[in-house]
């Protein structure tokens, strides 16, 4: 929500218009990310001939306190409501940072390469407020990325598959 769209829109901002078109999916009771990202969008039309996004909300996966139990549940739903985003959009790259959106995406877009259908690579950027330990994402994420960046020295350290490039947001 709020502190995940700002930073991975300062990561969008380094990105160069071969980027395109650019999906975004939250969740649906995100009630900020929407205007966030089309300030950045409308800000990025006026310096480039070609920008192109979507906007897509899916189901919440795991609410914050949400229990461990309920929450199998609602991530499964999430899942089951990215496979036909994933399958129609079809990205060639997931690049995320942390909010519970990301799993069922990811997971998502991974049972689309297994079965053959399109490959997406996945860059997980572990938030900068996450300085010791990962987030629930990153520790599910940690396994199935292609990418994994945390931005401490401590967490490279604990982490040995992260790579660690310094504060990047």
């Amino acid at each position: 929500t709020g502190g995940h769209t700002t930073e991975i829109l300062r990561l969008l901002s380094c990105l160069s218009e071969s980027y395109s078109p650019r999906h975004y999916i939250f969740a649906d009771s995100d009630k900020m990310s929407e205007a966030k990202i089309r300030s950045f969008e409308q800000k990025r039309a006026e310096t480039s001939s070609n920008s192109q996004f979507t906007l897509d909300r899916i189901p919440r996966s795991r609410e914050v306190r949400q229990s461990w139990t309920s929450s199998v549940v609602t991530t499964l739903y999430s899942i089951l409501y990215s496979l036909p985003l994933t399958y129609k959009l079809k990205p060639d790259l997931i690049l995320c940072n942390g909010p519970g959106t990301c799993v069922p995406v990811c997971l998502s877009a991974l049972l689309l390469g297994l079965l053959g259908i399109k490959r997406a690579i996945i860059v997980y950027v572990e938030s900068i407020c996450r300085v010791e330990t990962l987030s629930l994402s990153g520790k599910i994420l940690y396994y199935f990325a292609d990418y994994f960046i945390v931005q401490w020295p401590d967490l490279k350290e604990k982490y040995p598959k992260s790579v660690y490039l310094g504060r990047i947001v």
